[in-house]
């Protein structure tokens, strides 16, 4: 275990053989790190927290600290992070509340980048993308290979569905449906499918095709949610992708930007 000699790290901790820890971090007790995970330098991790292997800790990255939230009171809550994530400079983690089941996760072969805020009992899936400075607040919930452009802000509770591009310095106070683009220059309003993340991913083209028009549908036609869904069910095929749009927007408590 390659640790720097102006490193602490606390006897309970657990850390792998193979993990680097670099010139003063502070690794408190029970946090966990897994193997070839390699904290740069200046990283402070506090417990109950479990890091998986193959993680790149840039400096002054602070992970699984307290939450921000006022009604949290110090009770025990959690910090899990996957594999193969990258966690750029000045990065936030905190760690879970009771009051939002006492847990933080983060998924694996995540990018976020220099100043992004994970705020407390945050849901992060796998290979998203976010940007300088994304912040997220309490309970958000951000689906597998989402794009989250530079500065945005995304509201308490808020959903991004899987697939979903949201343009830089957006204020989302709604759900993100999964497979959209989605940006907010002075409003927000969804522009289409994302079809150059999709086909990238190697969605066919009738599957883009397919939720290009239900998007339409929903956003461009005149008409209202209840009306695009009926409508969406009765021209369009049954496709994985639009039964998961549709599902999402049923399921949706903030409702959908459109």
């Amino acid at each position: 275990m390659p640790v720097h000699p102006t490193a602490l790290v606390d006897p309970e901790a657990r850390v792998a053989g193979s993990a680097e820890i670099g010139p003063f971090c502070v690794i408190g007790p029970e946090v966990e790190i897994g193997e070839r995970t390699r904290l740069m330098a200046n990283i402070y991790a506090e417990g109950p927290t479990t890091i998986g292997p193959d993680n790149v800790f840039y400096p002054f990255a602070t992970v699984g600290v307290a939450s921000q939230d006022k009604k949290y009171h110090g009770e025990r809550a959690y910090t899990r992070i996957g594999a193969g994530n990258t966690f750029r400079e000045f990065v936030t983690i905190h760690r879970g509340t009771e009051g939002g089941g006492a847990l933080t996760a983060i998924g694996d072969r995540n990018l976020l980048m220099a100043y992004t805020h994970v705020a407390h009992d945050v849901h992060i899936g796998s290979d998203t993308v976010l940007a300088n400075g994304v912040t997220l607040g309490g309970h958000v919930t951000i689906g597998d290979w989402a794009v989250i452009g530079a500065f945005t802000g995304l509201h308490q509770f808020c959903r991004v569905g899987r697939h979903a591009m949201i343009g830089g310095y957006s204020v989302v106070t709604q759900d993100v449906m999964p497979f959209t683009t989605t940006v907010a220059p002075r409003e927000v309003k969804v522009f289409g499918a994302n079809r150059t993340g999709l086909e990238r991913r190697g969605f066919t083209t009738e599957s883009i095709e397919a939720l290009q028009t239900a998007i339409r549908l929903l956003t461009r036609a005149g008409l209202n949610t209840t009306q695009a869904i009926e409508k969406i069910e009765a021209e369009l095929p049954r496709t994985e992708e639009i039964e998961e749009l549709l599902t999402f927007i049923r399921d949706s408590q903030r409702g959908v930007i459109k």
